[in-house]
């Protein structure tokens, strides 16, 4: 039998139970939830502001995109120097990634590119580059390792792409973009490359544009105009290093763009990349005609054949050029100071810059590629031969100083128009009776200045202007004269604004001849070497009478879309003022017939010298050449340096010639 009261009281005791179970629940809850609202306090207010930047930091992560190069175009838009667009495979640094990963990525794409180059191959299509190997690939990669897991000394920047690829073809870029997936880190993207443009395998003043090179190479070398200087260049991005490509880096660069990625906390991509697109450079258009520039370029090299040749040699007249190997030219507009044309001979192609030159092709062009028109440049010889056994591109000026001699002369009043000297082909001076004499010692008898300078007398020079000129300014002679080469553009900057210009070389101090000798000898050009460039504007500055222009090398810089930045008009650096008389006296004495210019059109004025430089012990000849045409109305000068070229007459004066032909055909020089 079942007693009630025990039922009862056990299910009083479950109810009991049961609702103790129940208030503990809701205490439970009650203090969870108490817990949770006090924590999204906490994170609202006490670290709401820290976590909204941590947000920020970790929430998108940027990159720069390099601008599109602008184009450098001749006077008559002809394309020089011009950016073309490429696809390209760069490589993003994955975070976390262990050495291991990397390597065996090297070796994977190795592997890539050799399938894809034998597929090629297979349809008769010749691979673009080299196939890159495992190693150059993680050198490319930039991880701060090799293959064997040891340290490089390369700077590893985290965020920044490295290219790894330049010129994908479409299997290539068909292939990445399909296993986008299996190879993490690895992009295509759009990227310009710069291409010089050729003519028949002759490039186009070549050593004026100048070339580029990646910036992460320029700025840790200590001889770059980058070297410790902060810009927002990539890494990767080439930059100018020499010339026109240099001198114009900002306007021909454009500016930076940006683009976005979001991230998650691991620094994974999450969304949609945003791109803010970058500036195209502008564009240049030089002072350069291609016609004018290339026919200098192909005189200087036909001459000097020519002067190799049995021909040449079987002259009557020996030619004394026969061991020339390079030469120098520029042209520039008698009135507005445009450079037309500046030759560099021999020349080379600039295009091997992009990717990388190995020691053996720096070594081939390293006589080659400075602007020797500008600058001192050594000769270009064969392999076994020694450069140092032949003059640089900077010589002393023969007898083309002879018009300036004798304006000093007039000037300084030590000689007359009319005054007439004894030339019988040598005179000496000094206390040891130092002789100097004329070209094979020829005597002109009975000359004045104005024959002088048509015969070319040294010994007038000498003993009329350079003697007289010592005995009025005694220990200041030379800072005398010296003033009077810089107002005519030797031995100063001609303005041009080309990086490693050279003022010339005054080196007086560094002999041993007195003063008097010194001038004397300076006379009649066997003193201070010049440039190409330095010649051409004091030619010019001959044939304006005076005034001293700048050489203009750029006529015009246009933005992408054609528009007009900036104008260059012609600028006066100095005039100097003398009598007319001056004038036409040293003009006439220019206005004499020389080899190569038979049949031409128009009244020449110009000069021939032979300077002299010392090799070794040995004496070698240059040849040198200035002159501007016509004589009634001066369009255009020319200036003309062979190293070794014998005397000016014939290893300079034809390849003048071709030059004003030229700038006739395309321009007029009576027009």
């Amino acid at each position: 039998m079942v007693n009630m009261d025990d039922e009862e009281l056990k299910e009083i005791t479950r109810q009991r139970q049961f609702t103790l179970r129940l208030n503990i629940f809701f205490f439970a809850t009650f203090v969870l939830f108490s817990v949770l609202i006090v924590n999204l306090a906490i994170l609202q207010f006490v670290r709401g502001k820290e976590l909204a930047a941590q947000e920020a930091k970790i929430g998108s992560m940027s990159s720069k995109i390099a601008p599109i190069r602008g184009n450098i175009y001749d006077a008559n838009g002809y394309p020089i120097a011009y950016s073309v667009s490429t696809q390209t495979l760069f490589y993003r640094i994955e975070p976390g990634m262990k050495k291991p990963h990397y390597i065996e990525l090297a070796y994977r794409l190795e592997d890539i590119f050799k399938k894809l180059d034998e597929s090629a191959a297979a349809r008769g299509v010749a691979p673009v580059n080299a196939v890159l190997t495992a190693e150059e690939i993680i050198k490319r990669m930039d991880v701060g390792f090799d293959l064997e897991g040891k340290a490089t000394k390369e700077p590893s920047y985290y965020a920044v792409p490295r290219v790894i690829k330049s010129g994908l073809n479409n299997e290539e870029i068909a292939y990445f973009m399909g296993h986008r997936d299996e190879l993490p880190g690895f992009e295509i993207n759009e990227e310009s490359i710069r291409k010089y443009h050729d003519d028949n395998d002759e490039y186009i003043a070549a050593q004026l544009i100048g070339y580029l090179r990646p910036y992460n190479t320029e700025q840790n070398n200590k001889n770059s105009p980058y070297f410790g200087k902060k810009t927002d260049y990539l890494p990767n991005e080439y930059v100018g290093i020499d010339g026109i490509e240099l001198m114009y880096q900002n306007e021909l660069r454009g500016k930076n763009g940006v683009k976005s990625y979001p991230v998650n906390a691991e620094q994974k991509i999450i969304g949609k990349v945003s791109i803010e697109k970058p500036v195209k450079g502008e564009n240049l258009f030089l002072t350069i005609d291609k016609n004018v520039q290339l026919e200098a370029q192909r005189a200087i090299r036909q001459n000097l054949e020519y002067m190799k040749s049995a021909e040449a040699r079987a002259l009557k007249f020996p030619y004394l050029g026969k061991n020339a190997a390079s030469g120098y030219a520029v042209a520039m507009e008698v009135q507005t100071g445009r450079v037309v044309a500046m030759a560099n001979f021999p020349d080379y192609d600039p295009n091997i810059w992009h990717g990388g030159l190995s020691n053996q092709q720096l070594f081939d062009i390293r006589f080659r590629y400075a602007n020797g028109t500008i600058r001192e440049r050594y000769t270009d010889v064969p392999k076994g031969e020694d450069h140092g056994n032949h003059p640089s591109s900077l010589v002393p000026l023969g007898s083309t100083v002879k018009p300036l001699t004798v304006l000093i002369g007039l000037n300084e009043g030590i000689i007359t128009s009319r005054e007439r000297y004894y030339d019988s082909g040598k005179f000496s001076y000094g206390r040891d009776n130092s002789t100097i004499r004329n070209a094979d010692e020829t005597a002109f008898g009975n000359i004045t200045a104005e024959s002088a300078i048509r015969f070319s007398s040294n010994t007038f020079m000498g003993e009329m202007i350079a003697l007289r000129l010592y005995n009025k300014h005694a220990g200041e002679t030379i800072k005398v004269w010296d003033s009077y080469m810089k107002k005519f553009g030797l031995g100063v900057d001609t303005g041009s604004g080309l990086p490693y210009e050279n003022a010339g070389d005054l080196y007086w101090e560094k002999l041993d001849e007195t003063v008097q000798s010194q001038i004397v000898f300076a006379s009649f050009g066997q003193m201070a070497r010049y440039t190409t460039l330095q010649l051409a504007q004091y030619t010019t500055t001959l044939a304006n009478r005076g005034k001293r222009l700048k050489p203009l090398l750029v006529d015009s810089i246009r933005d992408s879309e054609g528009n007009l930045v900036k104008q260059f008009e012609p600028e006066i650096l100095n005039e100097e003022k003398f009598p007319a008389e001056y004038w036409n006296l040293i003009q006439r004495g220019m206005e004499s017939p020389v080899s190569g210019f038979d049949n031409f059109p128009h009244t020449l004025v110009r000069k021939t010298g032979t300077s002299q430089s010392s090799i070794r012990g040995s004496i070698v000849d240059n040849a040198v050449f200035i002159g501007y045409a016509p004589a009634e109305n001066p369009k255009l000068a020319v200036a003309v340096v062979v190293p070794e070229g014998g005397y000016g007459r014939y290893g300079a004066a034809p390849i003048a010639r071709k030059i004003f032909d030229a700038y006739d055909q395309y321009y007029g020089l009576n027009k």
